[in-house]
Order: C-alpha cells, then sequence, then structure tokens
C-alpha cells in the first residue's frame, strides 16, 4: 500500500463487504472531528455516537452544513464522562472503538485502561503513526510518538507487536521493523537503545518476536535508504525498505512524527493500539484530513480484530 487514498478505498470496500462501523466520539464538539467523521459517514464505512456538549455539536454542525439526523447525540457536557460512556458504548458491543474529540489525552487514556470499565486487553498501549511521504515507496509507520515515555526492553516488545497489528490491518504481511538509534553500532555506556536494539534484533532471529523481520539497531537514513545503506555497506533484510521505524523514546518518536508531517509535508494517520478496540487519538491541532484517515484506519484494525 502507497497512500492514504488506498488506505481509505481499503476501509470502503472492507464496509461496503461486511457493513460500516460505529464510532464513539468522546467529547465531540470540535470543528475538525465533526468534519472528519461526516466524511467518513458519507464514504460508508463509519456511522458515530457523538457524545458532549450537544449545543456546541449542534452549532458546529450548522456552521459546517453537517446534517446531524444520521447520528446518535449523547449530552455530556463534562469531559470525563464522555469518555467513560464513550468507552463504555465500545464495552457493550455499541461501537467498534473510540476517537478523542476536544479532551486531553490523558483522560481519554485514562478511561480506555480502567482496569474495571475500560478496554485494557493486558497489553502496553502504544501510538502508531502511518505516513505517506513523497520521499518514500511506500507507506510507512512510526511509533511511539505519544504516550511511552522511555519504555524498557520489555515495553518494546508490545510497543513492536502493536505497530506489528496495525500493519498487518493494512495488509503487510511480515512488516519490516527498523529499531531506530543514531548508529548502527551497539554502544552500551551512552547509547543503552542500542543495546535493547540488539537484543530485540536477535529474539526476533530466534522467533521470539512473531510476524515480522526485526533489525537495528540502525539510523533513520540507513532504514529507509538503500542507497545510504549501500554506502556504509550495512546488509539488512530491513534497510531501505522499512515499513515500520520504532523510535527509542517518545522525545525521538514524537520529534520523527511531527518533523515527518509537519516539515515534511506527509499525509498522516493516528492511532493507539494494543487496547481491546483501537482508539482514534489524533492531536487537536491535526487537520480534519488526517482524522478521517485515522478513522479510515480504525477500521481496517477493528475488521482485523474481529477475524481474530
Amino acid at each position: 500500500m502507497k497512500s492514504i487514498a488506498e488506505l481509505i478505498q481499503k476501509a470502503k470496500s472492507l464496509s461496503a463487504e461486511n457493513g460500516r462501523v460505529r464510532i464513539a466520539v468522546a467529547a465531540a464538539q470540535d470543528e475538525e472531528v465533526l468534519v472528519a467523521v461526516e466524511a467518513a459517514r458519507k464514504d460508508g464505512f463509519a456511522d458515530a455516537v457523538l457524545i458532549g456538549n450537544t449545543g456546541q455539536i449542534e452549532s458546529i454542525a450548522r456552521a459546517q452544513n453537517i446534517d446531524l439526523s444520521p447520528y446518535t447525540l449523547v449530552d455530556e457536557p463534562d469531559i470525563v464522562r464522555s469518555a467513560a460512556l464513550a468507552v463504555d458504548y465500545v464495552r457493550q458491543g455499541k461501537a467498534a472503538f473510540v476517537m478523542k474529540g476536544i479532551l486531553d489525552t490523558s483522560v481519554l487514556l485514562k478511561a480506555v485502561l480502567n482496569k474495571e470499565t475500560g478496554l485494557n486487553a493486558g497489553r502496553l498501549v502504544s501510538h502508531v503513526g502511518v505516513a505517506e511521504s513523497a520521499n518514500y515507496h511506500k507507506l510507512f509507520l512510526m511509533t511511539d510518538a505519544a504516550i511511552n515515555i522511555a519504555p524498557t526492553l520489555q515495553e518494546k516488545l508490545d510497543i513492536i507487536r502493536n505497530a506489528v497489528d496495525c500493519a498487518r490491518a493494512l495488509g503487510i504481511e511480515t512488516p519490516k521493523v527498523a529499531l531506530l538509534a543514531a548508529v548502527e553500532k551497539v554502544n552500551s555506556d551512552k547509547m543503552p537503545c542500542t543495546v535493547d536494539a540488539a537484543i530485540l534484533t536477535q529474539m526476533n532471529r530466534r522467533g521470539q518476536i512473531k510476524d515480522c523481520i526485526v533489525d537495528g539497531p540502525l539510523a533513520l537514513d540507513n532504514a529507509i535508504s538503500a542507497e545510504s545503506a549501500r554506502i556504509k555497506k550495512i546488509e539488512s533484510p530491513v534497510a531501505g525498505d522499512a515499513d515500520i521505524l520504532v523510535a527509542p523514546d517518545i522525545e525521538a518518536g514524537n520529534i520523527l512524527y511531527k518533523a515527518v508531517i509537519d516539515l515534511g509535508g506527509a499525509k498522516g494517520a493516528g492511532l493507539v493500539m494494543g487496547a481491546g478496540a483501537p482508539v482514534v487519538l489524533t492531536s487537536r491541532a491535526d487537520s480534519a484530513e488526517t482524522k478521517h484517515a485515522s478513522i479510515a484506519l480504525a477500521v481496517l484494525v477493528s475488521f482485523t480484530m474481529k477475524k481474530k
């Protein structure tokens, strides 16, 4: 898959075959969110229940010429309660996934990860971004840009698994995973992430990390450029053709994601993976286009999870 447009088309096709899914939107009184949800509805792959301040939702809808009659509206001005209600819709099977509206990420994740009332699936959750760049030959995934600050080796296992699950929902059967660092050589004293990368690579070769090909440490240029890898004489099944870029920590991941999207002009989509259902967790600054693509991505993941 080479483009966000192909991702959206796949969501349309699956929904045409299997029926559209339903989104539970928490604190839905946000212009970009409503525009994205309406685009997904018109594309035929999602309906929505809009939970939040209905007065504000209706005002935004009027300004954007959005007909709210196809939607279910739930009036809950309190953002904490709106997050809990959105999660409950998924728990009860009344929605396939949750989408973030105009509320803090921490508020939504607290509801999602609540051990008694949330969608906790016993795995670490992580953010997965998907990007289409004019400078790369296919869609690629980046993780973790938003949740895990300084993941341990064990946590990186779940981060990789979450990204692999997302990649497989895109049709990438055996994704190539690049564990990013500043260098390719292991430096245990000053760059502990290179040690983690080497261990995870070996674990993959021994079959402890399945359904993917892992290699690292790799600098970004070698992960995405076959020419850079050739010049540096790096022999790797991942170099120059990575599907997934795993950052060593949240600073690197966040900078990478925002540099690709905001400086590089890439089209993007983003999800939280690892819970009992995907969570559309985009930035409040993201465009309606990015939020629309993120809904399509969540639809693909939802259909994949149903098959398991």
